[in-house]
């Protein structure tokens, strides 16, 4: 039941997932504890990103459904952020213009952020979904930022330092408003609350839904007040990774129709795409306390 479109986008998810853990195997290998999973930070946000470049390549369909009405040659930019996407995942997967590509790639998720989430909040403040799809994609805004924060580090330590902070606010954020949203609604399924629910063959829903409710509470909050920041970044890759390979991986497996394997496709990327964020902004943190400056 695969559609063309959902071939390539498994086509291109795996093949950047593949040639990514080769590419960092040493680093992997030669990482110990949380370091092992935040090497992995850079492969877990190209490989998303691969997998969502061929849905831009469906043109008239994409663009009827995303591409605001108001704009110009609107083709033409479903297209290009296709293209856009397929060049970040590349830049990530072979370690080449990670600072420029990291930057951009940010640029284009802040600019998603004003042009498409922010007036769906405006016009719906009371949707808590609307909320949820804006603050996902600040928060993938904020975990390319914080890696090109990482890379711009030696070269201008003061814009670094502003990109990283940004991550880490904005990651902060959005973990303390998901937490909320699963112990409101812990019949949904969890990692970005959105429309999914869980499904009836997970035993106990509403357990896990409390469960990762209260991990990005405590590493929202750890974030938000900078303590044990790398840890609470790492944490909330971890529990991202682990609902990607241990949940939406198997509703992608059980999926059958078209549109059902598509939708499954997006949730594994999308909870992936902010596993990849969360583990790019605990690689940009410091290991320990930060160092107070002597007045």
């Amino acid at each position: 039941m695969l559609s063309s479109t959902n071939f390539w986008m498994c086509f291109a998810g795996l093949t950047y997932l593949a040639a990514g853990v080769c590419v960092f195997r040493k680093k992997i290998i030669a990482a110990r504890g949380w370091d092992k999973l935040i090497a992995l930070g850079c492969v877990f946000l190209a490989v998303p990103l691969a997998v969502f470049a061929p849905e831009h390549f469906r043109g008239p369909e994409f663009v009827q459904n995303m591409v605001p009405r108001w704009m110009p040659a609107r083709w033409f930019w479903a297209y290009f952020v296709g293209c856009a996407l397929l060049a970040a995942a590349t830049s990530l997967t072979v370690r080449k213009y990670v600072r420029l590509s990291s930057a951009l790639l940010g640029l284009m998720f802040f600019l998603f952020v004003c042009m498409l989430y922010l007036p769906l909040v405006l016009a719906h403040p009371k949707s808590r979904f609307a909320w949820a799809y804006m603050l996902r994609d600040l928060s993938f805004a904020g975990g390319a930022w914080a890696l090109a924060g990482l890379q711009s580090r030696a070269s201008s330590p003061q814009v670094s330092k502003w990109m990283i902070l940004f991550g880490r606010i904005v990651i902060a954020i959005a973990a303390i408003f998901y937490a909320v949203q699963h112990f409101l609604h812990p019949e949904f399924a969890p990692g970005v609350p959105l429309e999914e629910m869980t499904p009836a063959w997970v035993p106990f829903p509403s357990v896990w839904g409390y469960l990762a409710g209260a991990i990005l509470l405590a590493a929202g909050i750890g974030l938000a007040l900078n303590k044990k920041s790398r840890i609470a970044a790492a944490s909330i890759g971890a529990l991202m990774t682990v609902l990607t390979v241990c949940l939406y991986m198997v509703i992608l497996i059980l999926a059958r129709s078209g549109p059902e394997i598509n939708d499954a496709l997006n949730y594994v990327a999308d909870t992936l795409l902010y596993a990849g964020g969360a583990l790019a902004l605990a690689s940009a943190l410091p290991h320990g306390p930060e160092p107070v400056e002597k007045t």
